[in-house]
């Protein structure tokens, strides 16, 4: 039997250094690196996830994303799980979203001087 797709998203998503996983005020499960959300999942079929929006926009028009279905002018975007061959996709998109933070936390840091920690 093969594992539902939030499953599979979790267990990947929670082996990155750092990430957690929390209730989702929405619904769903919400992943974060420290305090900055890297995405949601509701169910196994909808994921959630922020970008700058230069990143956002050049995922759309590539088709590798939708502009989010609620908020479509925003840096969010929605990746819709249909087939067990989305799941790659949609933890791909989240790896995105992972780095982008990371690297923000990283530059934040480097202005602050403050220590090595997310």
């Amino acid at each position: 039997m093969t594992a539902k797709p939030s499953t599979l998203i979790m267990d990947t998503l929670l082996s990155w250094p750092d990430v957690t996983a929390h209730p989702h005020r929405f619904g769903g499960m919400e992943f974060r690196l420290g305090r900055r959300e890297i995405g949601h999942i509701h169910g196994d079929y909808l994921v959630d996830i922020p970008f700058p929006t230069q990143i956002r926009n050049e995922l759309v028009a590539a088709g590798q994303a939708w502009a989010h279905h609620l908020l479509p002018d925003s840096g969010w975007v929605s990746y819709y799980i249909e087939q067990p061959e989305d799941v790659d996709q949609a933890i791909a998109l989240l790896r995105r979203s992972y780095e982008v933070a990371l690297e923000q936390v990283r530059l934040r840091q480097r202005v602050s001087g403050s220590p090595d920690k997310v």
